[in-house]
């Protein structure tokens, strides 16, 4: 008996939806948010966090996270 299980699609940085790196677009498309609603909210908690850490932190997950086939 052959069951083919629906394999989970892991975090991969976007190819077609992408300002930047595709970095937030990817995040979007994995858990089915809107991209744009999803942009503005990163770059409000970044700047209110002094910007710095919100950098930090894409350029981080622009070097781990790889790029998807979508």
């Amino acid at each position: 008996m052959s069951q083919t299980a629906a394999k989970p699609s892991g975090l991969t940085r976007s190819i077609h939806d992408r300002v930047l790196a595709g970095v937030v677009g990817g995040i979007a498309h994995r858990f089915g948010w809107s991209p744009t609603l999803l942009r503005i909210l990163y770059v409000v908690v970044s700047v209110l966090s002094a910007a710095f850490p919100g950098i930090l932190v894409y350029l981080v997950l622009w070097l781990l996270v790889p790029e998807g086939n979508d």
